[in-house]
């Protein structure tokens, strides 16, 4: 027999699991021709620090493998939206940057992607909107200490 807090978790992470996978199809369905979602996150990322990072940085930052972070940026990096260049203190390692293509690639991306996340802001309403995003950033910051 479960407890209402279990119910009450079960149906939280049900919601939250079901969101995120129909938010994701959505949004890669708008996203400019050739971007997916992983290089989104990536450019928003790199243009929003405005700093430089090492590819094991950006993969500890998504929560994937380095394997998978170097696919990405690869990618990235053959479309023209990223720089990689060795890093002066230590040549085997890489550094990542944000080239000027890489962010009116982001920029496009977000005029894609805008209409569709205002229009289900304004669908549940800006008040429940405003009132779940600390919600949810502070289990995002307890599920990131956790690991």
């Amino acid at each position: 027999m479960t407890t209402d807090t279990e119910d009450l978790a079960v149906s939280l992470f049900s919601e939250m699991l079901t969101a995120d996978q129909l938010l994701r199809s959505r949004l890669s369905k708008v996203l400019p021709k050739g971007m997916e979602l992983s290089h989104f996150a990536v450019l928003n990322h790199l243009a929003h620090i405005q700093e430089e990072r090492s590819p094991a940085q950006l993969a500890q930052t998504f929560n994937v493998t380095r394997g998978a972070m170097t696919n990405t940026l690869g990618k990235l990096e053959w479309a023209g939206h990223v720089h990689i260049r060795p890093d002066w203190d230590d040549a085997r390692r890489k550094m990542i940057a944000i080239s000027p293509a890489g962010i009116k690639a982001r920029d496009a991306a977000v005029a894609a992607l805008l209409p569709l996340i205002v229009d289900l802001v304004e669908s549940i309403g800006r008040q429940k909107a405003r009132a779940t995003v600390p919600v949810l950033r502070e289990m995002r910051n307890r599920l990131a200490r956790d690991d």
